[in-house]
């Protein structure tokens, strides 16, 4: 019970400051104007119960093209992420696709996937996807259009009523991304540590793998 309080609580999205996200200046500016450092200490992003968290001073002198280089790589762990958690306790629960009843949950599956003629069709359609998905999650250069912020890869083709959202439902959301993200990263490794470990923190017992 104390584990899944826990984890509901590591998944609840935390309070978020209504701050602009455009704090940071670029090299050239800083070169021009001789701005030494940059604060972002009211980035979006910055959360309780941590704050601030920068422990190896990554941020300590960065410009807004390594600011905004790292917070990509952060949202795109998180999306993926997010996607494993789901796709791991989908399999744990039983769920399986047509054909695939006798493939294994947990990190069993990969080598089950490797022994069987259909597991290997299996990762070739994995792979496939992971192209396309690569493909398509980043700014289309070629296109005339303009991110609306860091990670947004709508590419002015895809909305779901995004733009009918105020600017401080916009901040909201993409603070409760980030936040869940930030937990499906540490959810996905607690998950696989424990199946090694062979200690299940799923409910009734589960323990995918074995």
């Amino acid at each position: 019970l104390a584990a899944a309080a826990g984890s509901t609580a590591a998944f609840a999205p935390s309070p978020v400051a209504q701050t602009s996200t455009a704090l940071g200046v670029t090299a050239a500016q800083k070169d021009f104007f001789g701005i030494t450092s940059v604060d972002y200490s009211k980035a979006l992003g910055v959360q309780a119960p941590l704050g601030f968290f920068d422990p190896l001073g990554l941020l300590t002198d960065a410009d807004t093209e390594a600011f905004d280089d790292l917070r990509e790589k952060e949202i795109k762990h998180g999306r993926v992420a997010m996607l494993a958690v789901t796709g791991y306790l989908t399999t744990a629960a039983g769920v399986r696709f047509p054909g695939a009843e006798d493939i294994p949950d947990g990190l069993a599956s990969w080598q089950a996937l490797l022994d069987t003629k259909d597991g290997m069709n299996v990762l070739m359609q994995m792979t496939a996807f992971f192209v396309v998905a690569e493909i398509v999650n980043r700014d289309a250069d070629w296109l005339d259009n303009e991110a609306e912020f860091v990670g947004d890869f709508r590419n002015g083709k895809l909305d779901f009523g995004w733009d009918k959202f105020d600017d401080a439902t916009k901040l909201k959301k993409r603070a409760i991304e980030l936040n869940n993200g930030r937990a499906a990263q540490m959810g996905i490794l607690g998950l696989m540590v424990h199946e090694k470990l062979g200690v299940s923190i799923l409910p009734g017992n589960v323990l995918p793998g074995h």
